[in-house]
């Protein structure tokens, strides 16, 4: 055991060392890759080190490099190491952590994270949840227990309403839960990509008048597309008013209330009835680390408990809490760990004050960009994620800025300084910087602006070379 983990510590500690180096993004030949790997069940064993060769050597290296901070697509994945010796530790000790009975120190240390994160958003007392895979599951076990809270049991008449900005994971929730697609109703964003209050509530009137049953509403606390936070204040009052659940997905923005002015941004999110957090985003964690917190614990456990012969007795008690009743899973690592053990090694502030720092690199890179006379801002920062797009001067048409503007993105990732990645939203397509890696500070962020610049440089003389004479 000791040579394994040594042998395999080696190669762990020579990648992370190794990050600033390693390439952004090496998928190409990716299907030649994976036919090589096909193979029937070994029947015999291999070397140890030809194992670990052929994982550090061919396989982790074509991938994207979500780990260095230089990641700037989609949503960046931290990877704190402590979070990976947390995992070693729960997964060779191999305890259950379903049933309170099995592991009761196992369990409180869920509940105490439970409990950090729920204080934090300023949830009451009585709130309470548990760690998922991520966010996609959170936001199921969101939307089932407020079907189940809301809705009678034949609940084909409810309606979910969020923007058309919010994750699709909260669509395929709802269908997973077994509403149909027509009771999804995505209202269009506001010019800032937000969810518009007043939309809302003519919808809520409109669909009550056609003899359906508004029942939720999801806000978004940072939208993947632009970071756009939804007016949470003022979609609660409309919950308010209307009795409808409110969910607040904020996945990828829930953790900047650790800073106070994520707090501010976030004001209103205490209202939720139930709220998505992704500890692997605003936390740093490993993937694969997601939460949801529901204002009343006790909905989720009618939503979700059952019973059977072999099981043990469940508790009664309401400081005690069997995880098996609060969620779809029976069988469950001792989730955890992985995020209780940085908390203990590192500290809150740690995690404070790497969050302020993005919220500053954000801010930074959104006034580089607009000192750019081409680069138009579509969606400045509200937290650590901002939208833009080159707009060569006299062109309009949104064909041609797409195929420009996804030029611009390969010449920049080309250089395997930085990742990023586009999206479309409002019939525009835009480039993304999202900043959410501990690893990333102001030199990689000053790496991006440059090579924007000499992309838009060379680009930019390309394109406008194959331009028409007028």
């Amino acid at each position: 055991m000791r040579d394994l983990v040594e042998r395999a510590a080696a190669r762990v500690i020579a990648h992370v060392e190794s990050l600033p180096e390693q390439p952004l993004h090496r998928v190409a030949g990716g299907k030649k890759l994976a036919a090589l790997l096909r193979e029937p069940i070994p029947e015999q064993a291999v070397p140890v080190e030809r194992a670990l060769r052929l994982l550090f050597g061919r396989i982790i290296p074509a991938t994207f490099n979500t780990a260095s901070g230089g990641y700037l697509a989609y949503i960046p994945g931290g990877g704190l190491f402590a979070s990976a010796v947390a995992d070693f530790i729960a997964l060779a000790t191999n305890r259950y952590a379903g049933v309170w009975v099995a592991g009761p120190g196992l369990v409180q240390i869920e509940q105490n994270v439970i409990g950090w994160f729920a204080a934090e958003l300023g949830l009451p007392p009585g709130s309470g949840g548990l760690l998922t895979t991520g966010g996609s599951m959170a936001n199921l076990i969101a939307l089932v227990t407020a079907r189940r809270e809301r809705l009678p049991p034949d609940f084909l008449r409810g309606v979910i309403y969020a923007s058309d900005q919010a994750h699709h994971s909260v669509e395929k929730a709802a269908l997973i839960a077994g509403f149909p697609p027509e009771n999804i109703r995505s209202l269009p964003a506001d010019r800032h990509y937000r969810l518009d209050p007043a939309a809302l509530e003519r919808a809520v009137e409109e669909d009550r008048r056609a003899g359906r049953t508004p029942f939720c509403v999801v806000a978004s606390a940072g939208t993947t597309n632009t970071g756009a936070v939804d007016p949470l204040d003022d979609v609660a009052d409309v919950a308010a008013r209307a009795g409808l659940w409110l969910h607040v997905d904020a996945a990828y923005g829930g953790f900047f209330a650790l800073t106070q002015r994520g707090k501010e941004k976030l004001r209103g999110i205490e209202r939720a009835d139930s709220v998505t957090l992704d500890p692997h985003k605003g936390l740093f964690l490993p993937y694969g680390t997601g939460c949801v917190l529901v204002r009343d614990r006790t909905a989720l456990r009618r939503a979700h408990a059952v019973h059977a012969a072999y099981m043990p007795p469940m508790q009664d008690d309401d400081s005690l809490v069997d995880f098996c009743d609060l969620g779809p899973e029976l069988s469950r690592e001792w989730r955890g760990l992985r995020v209780w053990l940085p908390l203990k090694l590192h500290g809150a502030k740690a995690f404070r004050d790497a969050l302020d720092e993005k919220l500053d690199l954000a801010a930074r890179a959104a006034r580089a960009l607009e000192t750019m006379p081409e680069i138009e801002v579509l969606a400045p920062p509200e937290l650590s994620l901002l939208a833009f797009r080159w707009r060569p001067p006299g062109v309009d048409d949104e064909g041609v800025l797409e195929r420009a503007n996804r030029e611009l993105i390969a010449a920049v990732n080309e250089r395997q300084r930085v990742f990023i990645t586009g999206a479309k939203a409002q019939g525009r397509y835009f480039l993304r910087i999202c900043i959410l890696s501990f690893r990333t500070h102001a030199d990689r962020v000053d790496a991006c602006v440059q090579d924007l610049r000499d992309a838009l440089d060379e680009v930019g003389a390309r394109w406008r070379a194959s331009q028409p004479l007028e």
